[in-house]
């Protein structure tokens, strides 16, 4: 048998992850049960394009079902790090210095399962989290970003 992929995340991530699953098989599923009876009353189903949409979004519900119980039964709860306070690792953010003279910027470094760049949270399995992972307060090292490789210094860890 397989060994499964752990999933990291924060307890906060892991209640949003339990919510997401409580509404998709209460009412998002419940929904698309009702899409399909509608379209199955439309007649012909070899040609009803409404019928095969809510079957198609019939699909993806219950894949993401089973992916969501996946992540949650799979789930390893990122702990803060309080022995190395100044470090950067899972759970913690960073703010750092592009250099020689660019904006701050401050990440979140979480598990994929959390990742969301536009809230400020990047995923330990990018590049750019794995080459701050470990680094400290004051540390200069070059990060890896989508646009090439660019020099830090790190401002803050909390």
């Amino acid at each position: 048998m397989a060994v499964e992929k752990n999933y990291y995340m924060t307890l906060e991530g892991k209640e949003k992850l339990e919510k997401e699953l409580l509404f998709l098989k209460t009412e998002r599923r419940q929904e698309v049960v009702e899409r399909i009876k509608v379209a199955r009353d439309f007649g012909d189903l070899s040609e009803n394009s409404e019928y095969d949409a809510a079957k198609d979004e019939q699909a993806f519900v219950e894949s993401r079902i089973a992916q969501v119980e996946k992540m949650i039964r799979n789930a390893v709860i990122i702990e803060n790090d309080n022995d190395n306070p100044d470090i950067v690792s899972l759970g913690k953010s960073v703010t750092f210095k592009e250099l020689p003279d660019g904006e701050e910027e401050t990440y979140t470094i979480v598990g994929s399962a959390e990742a969301d760049p536009f809230e400020g949270k990047i995923s330990n399995d990018s590049p750019m989290a794995k080459s701050l992972l470990g680094h400290g307060i004051g540390e200069e090292l070059s990060v890896n970003t989508p646009g090439g490789d660019i020099q830090v210094k790190i401002l803050k860890v909390e």
